[in-house]
């Protein structure tokens, strides 16, 4: 996909990320996400370029359809998915601009992406475009097959049950980033050393923790809620990982995270934490080894 003499590849390139970011908040998977940015290709590939006025907006539409319909026709399987649905966890780095960083990664994170979930595909794709990329309802209607109008009254809906929940995404600074890395660091040395009591003091007392392991490898089937439970639980955790367990600290999602591999380098676990007034106020933890796959 890539020329040096090729304007066309050129345009596409330098909007490859947005063309990913719509696609990968649509579906939380990154295969299919990835999926999407190949056939946005082959339609833009196609495209009568006299008549596209701006590249970002006709690709970041495409896209968005594309992805509709996928979430469409996944919905049956997510609503009969085995325990909590997690998104595919989304390496990420702080590279470049720090607020147009935190900007992006606030739409990113697993709390805001599990809200986003329990949408409907339709208003889903409405809030994302209109609410978190700025699209103008006429670009969203024309994505969404549906009128100005509709749409307004879908992003209105949907603004309302993602306020209920508590999670429209806010822009963090760079010093709340930094907050954060520190409170996750001293919870994983907290963990990892046993020490009960300070994993209490850093955990928020109405914690959820959200395991994602799918239908045949062991996590909690329902969120765990609560400081007593969830400490109990992290540390149990930590009993059982392997001696030679390779614990790296990376970023998933905008959040500070830990990618636990095998002896061998396997992903076999990755823990994001949700960090709110100095406190772990969420954690989301995914086993199911179809969704580390990527990571390997």
């Amino acid at each position: 996909m890539t020329s040096a003499a090729d304007p066309l590849t050129d345009v596409f390139e330098a909007h490859r990320e947005h063309v990913f970011g719509v696609a990968y908040r649509m579906l939380g998977r990154v295969a299919e996400a990835e999926d999407v940015v190949q056939d946005t290709w082959l339609r833009w590939r196609s495209a009568d370029l006299a008549t596209v006025r701006s590249p970002r907006a006709y690709l970041g539409t495409v896209a968005g359809r594309l992805a509709l319909d996928r979430l469409r026709s996944a919905r049956h399987q997510r609503e009969t998915y085995v325990g909590p649905w997690l998104p595919e966890p989304l390496i990420t780095s702080m590279d470049g601009d720090p607020a147009a960083w935190s900007e992006q990664a606030d739409s990113l994170t697993f709390g805001f992406l599990v809200v986003l979930e329990r949408l409907e595909p339709l208003e889903r794709a409405v809030f994302l475009l209109h609410e978190v990329f700025g699209y103008p309802y006429a670009e969203v209607a024309t994505t969404v097959d549906r009128s100005e109008a509709a749409c307004r009254q879908i992003a209105h809906r949907a603004r309302q049950r993602v306020r209920d929940e508590g999670r429209p995404p806010t822009v963090r600074g760079v010093d709340e980033v930094d907050a954060a890395d520190r409170v996750a660091g001293e919870l994983v040395m907290a963990t990892m050393s046993g020490d009960m009591a300070a994993v209490q003091r850093l955990l928020a007392e109405d914690i959820v923790v959200r395991s994602d392991g799918g239908r045949d490898h062991h996590a909690a089937r329902r969120p765990v809620v609560g400081r007593h439970r969830a400490s109990r639980l992290l540390v149990n955790l930590a009993t059982r990982l392997p001696a030679d367990a390779q614990v790296e600290p990376v970023r998933a999602n905008g959040d500070p995270a830990v990618l636990v591999r095998s002896p061998e380098g396997a992903p076999v676990l990755l823990i994001a934490f949700s960090v709110r007034d100095e406190h772990i106020e969420a954690i989301h933890a995914v086993v199911n080894p179809d969704k580390l796959a990527h990571l390997a």
